[in-house]
């Protein structure tokens, strides 16, 4: 006779209502009711946002310079390598139909710049740029080292292909009058890049902390020059290279640049009227480049992605909710009539 099977009781749970699973338990049943208000009342907030969002960002006042075309002499002189460092500037005039009024950012704007590239993306050094070894040049391929084997400083395919026209914004106050509109080259980053992710050497002499280094070879000035006219503005703390070292997730994007200083003739903004842009031209390449003058609103720039993304969810739910609303009703008119 076989012997019965026995638990081995030392195995068995306690004897809780939490590990006997004695806990009192709630089913969630929801009405008809309750679903299609949830439905619409979700749908009605996603669309009163959306509109709000759309509505907010057409009161962003903007304008595009394509400099492209424009400074077309400049793009065919970079195609002669024995001229590819001279200097080349155009000057490109426009009107300026309304008053710009508030803070104003001026950006550069590119297309057909794939920073999104996977080898593109990884060739930096995060220690090099964070000074804890500025000699290093790990994963930066294809840009490590010269051809005499000196490391660049900074290293990379991202640092080399940086942006580096210079822009410069000009007001006809008078027919014969041009002043250059003050621009700030500071307050463009975010925060946690210039204090966090970008650092300089401990040094008052920048110069002696990259010696032994070589700058980039599309660089026309080694890191530590790019800012000649503020010290504190050199480095992996320049404002310039830091916007440009955060790359973009599309071909076609834009970086900020500099923003209004509001004084004098422009306290309250850009005055309507006649500009124009003098760029000296350096970086080519084979798609376009843009300027844009645009001021900002409460919930950003110009940019209308997040407020149809939310109209459109918003449509959608509504639609649903009709479409669960139809279903219901049908149902509810077979069980009735079968009913009788």
């Amino acid at each position: 006779m076989e012997k019965p099977f026995e638990y081995d009781k030392s195995r068995q749970p306690a004897n809780s209502a939490f590990k006997q699973q004695k806990l009192p338990g709630h089913y969630l049943r929801l009405t008809a009711t309750a679903v299609l208000s949830i439905f619409f009342t979700t749908g009605l907030f996603c669309l009163c946002v959306g509109i709000i969002l759309i509505l907010s960002a057409k009161s962003t006042k903007k304008i595009e310079v394509n400099y492209t075309k424009l400074c077309a002499d400049c793009h065919e002189l970079r195609d002669d390598a024995s001229k590819f460092r001279k200097a080349c500037t155009c000057s490109i005039p426009f009107n300026l139909p309304e008053k710009m009024k508030g803070n104003v950012y001026m950006y550069y704007k590119l297309y057909g710049f794939y920073q999104n590239l996977y080898r593109y993306v990884l060739s930096r050094s995060n220690a090099q740029l964070m000074s804890k070894n500025i000699m290093d040049v790990h994963g930066c391929d294809p840009f490590k080292m010269s051809e005499d084997k000196i490391p660049f400083i900074p290293c990379g395919a991202i640092a080399n292909s940086m942006f580096n026209d210079t822009i410069i914004l000009s007001y006809n106050l008078h027919s014969s009058e041009h002043i250059q509109v003050p621009m700030l080259k500071y307050g463009l980053t975010w925060w946690t890049d210039k204090y966090v992710k970008f650092q300089n050497p401990v040094s008052s002499n920048l110069a002696d902390q990259f010696e032994g280094s070589a700058k980039p070879p599309s660089w026309s000035v080694p890191i530590y020059e790019l800012d000649r006219d503020d010290p504190g503005n050199n480095g992996f703390l320049n404002e310039d290279f830091i916007v440009w070292m955060r790359t973009a997730a599309f071909p076609t994007f834009k970086k900020l640049y500099r923003r209004l200083s509001r004084e004098h003739y422009f306290k309250e903004g850009l005055p309507a009227g006649n500009y124009s842009f003098n760029i000296s031209y350096i970086t080519r390449f084979q798609g376009e480049k843009s300027v844009v003058l645009s001021t900002l609103t409460w919930s950003g720039g110009d940019s209308l992605f997040l407020g149809l993304v939310y109209t459109v969810t918003g449509a959608l739910t509504w639609l649903s909710a009709f479409a669960i609303m139809a279903v219901y009703l049908m149902l509810k008119n077979r069980k009735e009539n079968l009913s009788l």
